[in-house]
């Protein structure tokens, strides 16, 4: 059994180990970004090395010699959790540069299509343009300018209509509001003048011609006795 004389001189080796696993974790902090194995291992070995070391003073091994034993357990997982991390992560990284270059390809592709397809058409174009001629170029364009002047008469139409319509409705209410105006000034005014109001229409039973005046009274002259 002499491992366990080794490990009384632990308490150096621990002193040592934490110092390592300091150092590597500055040196993973001044990088750009420590690897997850390399995170694992100092985490693992620190967390070990804690627990090692309660373990070693509760069992009678000694606070140094757990230690020791904690720290590399613990570095060994937490190293080997970190690598299946890393693995896990430049798997991801790989996909994601697969998926990168595939969208930066099909680009690509469908800017050469887009120009060469622009190019047929500008060949197409200049092909159908050889062969028009000038009596067909200016009979178009007459007849552009007959369509242009003939849709601007009927637009000048319709805003014609339009507006004839609507300075009706303007007249019609304005006049409405004019002659109710003209009423009420009326009433008003033969209000504070004390103006009786207008006579009434005389009754169609009273026709013209009659000798009688209004019904039941005898007319000027007619019946009366001369006086004396």
């Amino acid at each position: 059994m002499e491992f366990f004389p080794v490990l009384a001189s632990a308490p150096k080796k621990l002193a040592a180990l934490c110092v390592a696993v300091a150092v590597l974790g500055a040196s993973g902090c001044s990088s750009v970004a420590p690897s997850s194995t390399a995170k694992g291992a100092g985490t693992g070995a620190v967390l070990g090395g804690v627990g090692g070391a309660v373990v070693g003073n509760n069992s009678g091994l000694g606070t140094g010699a757990g230690a020791a034993i904690g720290a590399g357990a613990g570095a060994l997982i937490g190293g080997i959790v970190g690598m299946v991390q890393d693995a896990k992560d430049r798997k991801e990284q790989d996909r994601l540069a697969q998926e990168r270059a595939y969208q930066q390809e099909l680009a690509k592709k469908r800017s050469e299509e887009a120009r060469r397809k622009a190019e047929g058409d500008e060949e197409i174009a200049i092909a159908q343009g050889f062969r028009i001629s000038d009596i067909e170029l200016a009979d178009a364009q007459k007849k552009k300018e007959s369509a242009d002047e003939r849709l601007k008469k009927l637009r000048d139409e319709k805003a014609g209509a339009l507006a004839k319509k609507k300075a009706l409705d303007d007249a019609h209410d304005k006049t409405l509001q004019t002659e109710a105006e003209i009423a009420r000034l009326e009433e008003e005014l033969a209000r504070l003048k004390g103006d009786t109001p207008p006579p009434k229409a005389v009754s169609s039973d009273n026709k013209p011609g009659d000798s009688n005046g209004p019904a039941g009274t005898p007319a000027a002259g007619v019946g009366a006795k001369p006086s004396l």
